[in-house]
């Protein structure tokens, strides 16, 4: 849908990898070591993952109505072929951080791997290739009125607003946790610096829980904070005081990002996870009178460029 008043040198254009660069690294819960490797893809062609490792290499958008599971994490798949690609959210947070448009995803399994349980080495990966813009102009997702969703207490509200911004806030028992609120505007260029390496956090009470389902069996003290109670496990102690906001706020980055286009509007969650997250993008994109599409503006980006400097 074109947007009138919008002048041709103002528009961002979309982006995609220099080249293609790819990692191994363990799953969460199979405990395989698994490859991904990102490449170049052309314009329009949004998020795509492909599984290689089967005959048929199928192909899985990375998109809100492709999320078949939200139990533990964000998983896309087909439940006929019985096919599915986990723990994609840490990924898509990067891509969408990096305002990287269109990438073509190989993966030899069933899951992303966990990394360190933050975007931060998916963002090395980017910019180890760098960033090439296209011809095509981006396009985001206006929201033109709010819509909310609620879910066993847990909710989440999207209203319009300039630019993009997601405030969070948390409520846990755990003295370690507590209540955490963070408020991140994405056009200020904070997610590298300030959200990309907050890791993914559990009870170590859960873990085990979740290993005697045959889940979580490469979760480690590597790749995710470990509380015990009232303490935090990790020798190293966290990356920042409120860490776990922090990557709730990853985490709804990257699920959000599954709109297929960046969303022009703020998301106010409270206690929200993978599920909320899906419904408000559901109830959202089958309103068609809640949203329409417009060109990306340069002027709305503000200090993007700042943060793409400070990844160089």
């Amino acid at each position: 849908m074109a947007h009138s008043g919008t002048s041709d040198h103002d528009v961002v254009r979309q982006r995609t990898l220099k080249a293609s660069i790819g990692c191994a690294g363990v799953g969460l819960h199979s405990g395989h070591k698994i490859r991904i490797t990102l490449h170049p893809a052309s314009e329009n062609h949004g998020i795509v993952f492909r599984r290689t490792d089967l005959a048929s290499q199928p192909l899985f958008p990375a998109r809100y109505d492709g999320v078949i599971d939200t139990q533990l994490c964000t998983c896309l798949g087909d439940r006929d072929a019985g096919i599915k690609i986990g723990t994609i959210e840490h990924l898509m947070a990067a891509l969408a951080g990096s305002r990287i448009d269109n990438v073509l995803i190989d993966i030899d399994a069933d899951e992303v791997p966990v990394m360190d349980g933050s975007s931060a080495p998916f963002n090395f990966l980017i910019d180890c290739v760098g960033i090439t813009e296209q011809n095509a102009p981006r396009q985001v997702i206006e929201v033109l009125k709010s819509v909310e969703v609620e879910y066993k207490g847990c909710t989440a509200r999207v209203d319009p607003a300039h630019g993009f911004e997601i405030d969070f806030e948390i409520d846990f028992a755990s003295k370690a946790i507590k209540n955490q609120r963070m408020s991140v505007k994405f056009d200020d260029g904070v997610f590298v610096a300030d959200i990309s390496r907050a890791r993914t956090f559990g009870f170590l009470h859960e873990v085990e829980a979740m290993r005697s389902m045959g889940l979580a069996r490469g979760g480690s003290l590597d790749n995710a904070v470990v509380l015990s109670g009232d303490e935090v496990m990790n020798e190293e102690g966290l990356r920042y005081e409120d860490e776990f906001v922090r990557h709730k706020i990853l985490d709804a980055l990257g699920d959000l990002y599954t709109a297929g286009k960046q969303l022009q509007g703020k998301v106010t969650a409270y206690k929200s996870g993978h599920h909320v997250n899906n419904l408000l993008l559901k109830a959202l994109l089958a309103d068609a009178s809640a949203w329409r599409l417009v060109p990306m503006r340069k002027s709305a980006l503000h200090s993007v460029e700042t943060q793409e400097l400070a990844m160089a």
